[in-house]
């Protein structure tokens, strides 16, 4: 996009105020106000020289897909920053980051759950987690269906040193954010349902119909960073 090709203070500040000023349009549409959202910016494989202008501009929310790149920027960056574990969690590497996270995104199964807890009650914290609902059934995605979800739900909240906050999905991607709709909805009667506040779901194609439909955490990328380079 042209905008990203200036320099990139600019387009990272001018990306944030579009994202913002998308949310804020969202929040209207849907009679919601706008500090109900938390933006945070998806920083997988971006420099820390990026993040920091993202920072600048007043981010203080950046989610990350893997802990060894989570950790290494969390050891380097400023300590406001509330870092967000987003991607599929290997239980061998929870230790790594209870405790430091502001909260874990991808709770997808009971193993990982109870991993969690036994390395919570071990540093004697409280993590702050959402469970994975693989809202569409795609083999390729994390977590259950709706029904397991609730399930899971229910046996980690029976865990100490963990508490779920809420529910979180990968919605499918699509060119039109309209078809994913119905799956944000799916998740936000799950969550009513089981009396939780927090619904973490909406990425850089579809986050503003999410947040009409009751996001409470968007996760944006692309919109702000622009392209992923994973050479």
């Amino acid at each position: 996009m042209v905008h990203l090709k200036v320099g990139k203070k600019m387009g990272i500040a001018d990306n944030l105020k579009n994202v913002k000023d998308n949310i804020k349009a969202a929040c209207d549409r849907a009679g919601r106000a706008y500090d109900t959202v938390t933006l945070i910016a998806v920083s997988k494989t971006k420099p820390n020289e990026m993040l920091m202008e993202a920072y600048d501009a007043g981010i203080r929310d950046f989610g990350e897909n893997h802990v060894q790149e989570l950790v290494g920027k969390m050891d380097t960056l400023p300590v406001d920053i509330r870092w967000h574990m987003i991607g599929h969690l290997q239980t061998n590497k929870v230790k790594y980051i209870v405790g430091r996270v502001f909260m874990i995104h991808s709770v997808d199964t009971l193993k990982l759950a109870r991993e969690i807890s036994k390395e919570a009650v071990k540093k004697n914290v409280t993590v702050a987690v959402t469970v994975e609902v693989n809202i569409a059934g795609e083999e390729s995605k994390y977590g259950g269906s709706l029904s397991e979800g609730e399930e899971l739900v229910r046996e980690v909240q029976k865990l100490p040193g963990i508490e779920v906050k809420g529910l979180m999905c990968v919605a499918p991607y699509t060119e039109n954010a309209e078809e994913n709709r119905i799956y944000f909805k799916n998740l936000k009667t799950l969550a009513d349902k089981l009396g939780l506040r927090e619904l973490s779901m909406g990425m850089s194609g579809d986050y503003e119909v999410a947040v009409e439909e009751g996001a409470t955490y968007v996760r944006v990328g692309s919109s702000i960073f622009g392209a992923r380079n994973y050479n």
